[in-house]
């Protein structure tokens, strides 16, 4: 099997990515790495003429002394018992507005993947490691710009505020007038506020009435003046001297009752 993948970023920044296992595993179109495996290894999902197979696996890459870069993989499918293994030797080659991914190496699978056709397995073959090269080149384009901006703005270079602590550095060339205009102001306002006019008779009254008085006995004296509450209206109580009248009056009218029937009886 051989294939080629063009990526319009320039090599060191591939080599540079391919060394990072981290950044291979998210060039890996369709990974779904699990908790606590290796940083290439998961699930694959591979879809070849209208059939999806779902693999779990593991995919290793190592430079070799040439400068190339062997790629093993396996994986078996998590619903059955198909295998497939890959060996491939990874070479890049320098262009003019980038660099060529070559591809080139041997693969074997039995299972539900042999029962496909050879058309659909090896377009769908292509179509992974196109997306790979992609992904891969998107990588190393990323970690180049974050590395540019990192360089291009330095601490060194940043420029440092004066201290809040100096005075002088607060000073500008109009401070001096407004201080003096603000005295003025400050000059104006008290005597404005020596000047005003008395308070009315009924604050004076109030003050002065208040004046010798505890925080309490304030707090809980009457009200005064126009705010004065209005007396309740007294009732009327009957006069005593009327009040002895009524059983006086009564015991003199039976008492006459009693005597005139003793006279009459008599006669």
């Amino acid at each position: 099997m051989e294939h080629e993948v063009f990526v319009p970023v320039p090599a060191d920044r591939l080599k540079a990515a391919l060394a990072d296992p981290a950044r291979v595993a998210r060039a890996v179109p369709g990974l779904q790495q699990e908790a606590g495996a290796e940083p290439v290894a998961g699930r694959l999902k591979l879809r070849a003429g209208g059939t999806t197979i779902t693999y779990r696996g593991s995919v290793r890459v190592s430079a070799r002394d040439d400068g190339s870069y062997a790629v093993a993989g396996d994986g078996t499918e998590t619903r059955g018992t198909g295998t497939v293994k890959l060996a491939l030797i990874l070479r890049l080659r320098t262009q003019d507005d980038g660099t060529a991914l070559a591809f080139e190496g041997t693969a074997a699978a039995d299972g539900r993947i042999t029962e496909l056709p050879a058309e659909a397995v090896a377009s769908a073959v292509s179509r992974l490691l196109n997306r790979f090269g992609e992904n891969l080149g998107a990588e190393a384009a990323e970690t180049s710009e974050a590395e540019t901006e990192s360089e291009a703005v330095s601490v060194f270079d940043t420029e440092i505020p004066p201290s809040s602590l100096d005075r002088d550095a607060d000073d500008e060339p109009g401070d001096e007038a407004r201080d003096e205009t603000g005295d003025d102001d400050a000059a104006s306002l008290t005597r404005d506020f020596a000047e005003s006019p008395a308070p009315p008779a009924e604050a004076a009254h109030a003050r002065r009435t208040m004046i010798g008085r505890s925080a309490e006995e304030v707090d809980h004296a009457p009200p005064r003046g126009r705010y004065a509450p209005v007396p309740a209206p007294q009732t009327v109580v009957p006069n005593s001297t009327l009040r002895w009248a009524a059983p006086a009056a009564a015991l003199v009218v039976a008492s006459a009752i009693v005597v005139g029937r003793a006279l009459r009886r008599r006669r």
